[in-house]
C-alpha cells in the first residue's frame, strides 16, 4: 500500500506540479489550497507525511504545524515546510517541523527528504 502524502499550498500551479510528482512517484496523494482544510483532511485522510507551505492565504504555515505536532493523534506525523523565503528554515523547527525545503525546490532532493522522513 503506498504511503499517503497531505501536500497543503495555496498557489495552485505548484499543488498541481507537486501531486502529479508525488503520484508519479508513487504515492497516495490528497491535496489541498486551503490551511483551513488541513485538520479535516487529516482526520478523513490520515496521511503518512505533510508538506505544508509556510506562507498560505491568510494563515502561517508554521502555526499549523505547531498545532499538528501538539496534538495527541497527529504529532507523529512528519511535516515538510516549504517556502520560496530561505530564511525561514532558521525559525521552523521551533514549531516542530521536521523539515524544510525552499522553493523553487529540487525535485530528488524534495524525494530524498520524504523518504528518509518516511522510513524513519
Amino acid at each position: 500500500m503506498p504511503k499517503k502524502i497531505l501536500a497543503v499550498d495555496d498557489d495552485l500551479f505548484i499543488l498541481d506540479a507537486l501531486t502529479e510528482l508525488l503520484k508519479y512517484s508513487g504515492y497516495d496523494v490528497e491535496s489541498t489550497p486551503n490551511g483551513d482544510d488541513v485538520f479535516k483532511k487529516i482526520d478523513s485522510y490520515v496521511p503518512d507525511l505533510v508538506l505544508l507551505d509556510v506562507m498560505l492565504a491568510g494563515l502561517d504555515g508554521r502555526d499549523i504545524c505547531k498545532k499538528i505536532k501538539s496534538e495527541e493523534k497527529t504529532k507523529n506525523i512528519p511535516v515538510i515546510m516549504v517556502s520560496a523565503t530561505p530564511a525561514v528554515n532558521q525559525t521552523i523547527q521551533d514549531y516542530g517541523a521536521d523539515d524544510f525545503v525552499a522553493k523553487p525546490f529540487d525535485i530528488f532532493q524534495l524525494l530524498n527528504k520524504i523518504e528518509n522522513l518516511l522510513a524513519a
